[in-house]
């Protein structure tokens, strides 16, 4: 034997053994029966035994090429089933995505849908970074960020991931026991307010008011500036002042008695919440994954 058989030698003799015809097994492989001929005859030389009794009309086996495939048939099938494994590996969405967004985002979308997003891909990891600025998604190597839908540059692609969205003045009954409750936004100016400020605006984030297509931005005043959205919603609660929240987080509160609303005729609905992520991007399985399960697909 001049030099060992190669795995393709070895593969093709298993075809012609199995199929019991140079024509069937040449159609599985891909390649002509001439080829295949020559391929099981060099293998025949290099081994210095016959593996396959040849007639006009039929093919099979020799007791040396019997034993042969009995040998490798067995290994064949274990590197076709690894081979399968890998490819179904490889075709399963896995990896790290990167997402910044900002608190609400990240309570109110982001975190029920990975729920089930993440029980159904096992190996895809989510890390979820909770920033009020509007960060720079490519500069600070996130795959994707979330902002209301008028926030978005217009040079990335934005999926809607949430139904529209209204804030809420609220304030507690026993604040309302010594403030009169106000009847146009100017009349916040009158009450303690309990403010927001982001890095992005350095200064203290203006109350948006629209009725009747007519937009109002108030910049109110009061004791309390917080960058977070719980203990704004909690000193509300507490009596501390008026807070200007979103909708979701104070409907509980307020269908309870915890909290009186005020000013809802000048809260109108906006856009929600948006994945954004560069036009260039080519997306992984993963990241493909993950903007399906967060689309909206609401009414």
């Amino acid at each position: 034997m001049n030099s060992p058989p190669s795995f393709d030698d070895l593969s093709a003799f298993a075809h012609v053994a199995r199929e019991r015809s140079f024509t069937r097994a040449a159609a599985k492989l891909g390649v002509s029966q001439s080829a295949l001929s020559q391929t099981v005859r060099t293998l025949e030389e290099r081994l210095g035994l016959r593996l396959l009794t040849r007639t006009t009309r039929s093919v099979s086996p020799t007791e040396a090429g019997e034993r042969l495939l009995q040998t490798l048939a067995p290994r064949f099938e274990e590197i076709e089933a690894e081979l399968a494994a890998l490819t179904a590996l490889r075709e399963r969405p896995a990896g790290l995505i990167r997402i910044t967004a900002g608190e609400h985002a990240a309570v109110a979308v982001l975190e029920p849908a990975l729920k089930a997003f993440l029980a159904a891909h096992p190996d895809i990891t989510v890390e979820i970074i909770v920033d009020y600025g509007l960060t720079d998604i490519v500069a600070e190597r996130f795959d994707a960020g979330v902002r209301l839908g008028e926030q978005v540059a217009k040079d990335m692609v934005a999926v809607r991931i949430g139904p529209e969205m209204r804030m809420a003045v609220v304030g507690s009954p026993a604040y309302f026991e010594s403030h009169p409750k106000p009847v146009t936004p100017h009349d916040l100016m009158a009450h303690n307010c309990i403010n927001m400020r982001l890095p992005t605006y350095g200064g203290l984030f203006p109350w948006e008011f629209e009725k009747d297509g007519r937009e109002l931005n108030v910049r109110v005043g009061g004791q309390l500036v917080y960058n977070n959205l719980t203990l704004r919603v909690n000193s509300a609660l507490d009596g501390l002042g008026l807070a200007y929240v979103p909708e979701d987080q104070v409907l509980a509160h307020v269908s309870a008695g915890r909290l009186c609303r005020v000013l809802e005729d000048w809260c109108e609905p906006f856009s929600g919440y948006h994945l954004y992520y560069p036009s260039r991007r080519q997306p992984s399985p993963a990241f493909a994954a993950i903007v399906s399960a967060l689309r909206y697909r609401g009414i």
